[in-house]
């Protein structure tokens, strides 16, 4: 569960980082590029101890597997909420793909 958590947070800063400069489009390209940077510092801070420490009990694979669908749940919040743009179908419909394949790479085959 430490794993999540950390993941968690570490995905919020990196969405932030990622696309957080979207809503500032006048803001020249180089403050964007520091000021995302800036910020993807706390993503590290995070991701780095959430990949180690759950490397004791998640393959590689599975660490990502459980990153993507964090990301994609912070990134729906985060594009609905900040970004004021809505989710569609499609969307919606290749999200569970994904959460499909988790699906296969957790299942004991």
């Amino acid at each position: 569960m430490k794993t999540v958590f950390l993941l968690l947070i570490s995905n919020i800063f990196m969405t932030i980082a990622w696309y957080g400069h979207l809503k500032y489009k006048s803001s020249p390209l180089w403050i964007a590029i520091l000021a995302s940077w800036s910020i993807a510092f706390f993503e590290y801070c995070f991701q780095v101890p959430a990949n180690r420490i759950g490397h004791y009990q998640f393959s590689a694979a599975q660490l990502k597997t459980i990153q993507e669908v964090i990301t994609l749940v912070v990134f729906c919040f985060f594009s609905v909420i900040y970004l004021k743009e809505g989710l569609k179908w499609n969307y919606i419909a290749g999200f569970l793909m994904i959460i499909l394949a988790v699906v296969f790479i957790f299942k004991k085959w």
